[in-house]
């Protein structure tokens, strides 16, 4: 089975799912994130789960994946500086956007330097860390944006993140990384110290899938 064309094409059918439904007004809520935005993003991570935990061929092939291309396509995070700008503007609550935002920026940010100088198996408790530190950036800027109106009922909404263009982001994109997250850490756990005088480290061979 060739599970890279089957990924690819699910991702880029999601990408178009995600697009279409936001276009379409089936995650628009004027509140903030509604339960049309975490079916939206719940179900594809779910489904992930699964079929990690459920295939062998395909968990294998998700070990393949170089972890630092993986760390490197969290670079996109930096865009959560539009959050902070469009607070500044009084567009989104500064509840979710100073935090979702910031945060999202550290990760861009960093993404680069860790993908290329700690995405080995010398480094993987800090490694680890950051993967981690990154699913609970993404955690909290998904929580906040679906209780900012609880939180607030009198401030700005978080509405403007259930429309297009930026549904893409809790509907595709905040999914696709905290999957990316999740294999860099899954793989991180299997390295392993080489057992010889040299004390050097190695990543154990991995699969093509």
């Amino acid at each position: 089975m060739n599970y890279k064309k089957i990924t690819l094409g699910m991702i880029a059918g999601w990408f178009v799912f995600a697009v279409v439904g936001s276009a379409l007004h089936l995650f628009a809520n004027s509140s903030g994130f509604g339960l049309g935005v975490a079916i939206a993003a719940g179900t594809p991570l779910l489904l992930f789960l699964i079929w990690f935990g459920a295939s062998t061929g395909f968990r294998q092939f998700t070990m393949s994946l170089d972890p630092r291309v993986l760390t490197s396509l969290q670079a996109w995070r930096f865009i959560g500086f539009t959050f902070v700008l469009l607070e500044a503007h009084r567009l989104l609550p500064a509840i979710f956007a100073w935090p979702a935002g910031f945060g999202d920026m550290a990760v861009g940010v960093t993404a680069t330097f860790v993908a290329w100088k700690i995405a080995d198996p010398g480094h993987r408790k800090r490694f680890i860390l950051w993967q981690a530190l990154g699913i609970f950036d993404l955690v909290t800027a998904v929580t906040l944006g679906a209780t900012a109106g609880l939180i607030n009922p009198q401030g700005v909404p978080a509405a403007l993140m259930t429309v297009l263009p930026l549904s893409v982001i809790p509907t595709f994109l905040v999914p696709l990384f905290m999957m990316f997250h999740i294999i860099c850490i899954a793989q991180a756990r299997t390295w392993k110290v080489e057992a010889s005088h040299t004390g050097r480290f190695a990543m154990p061979a991995q699969s093509a899938g």
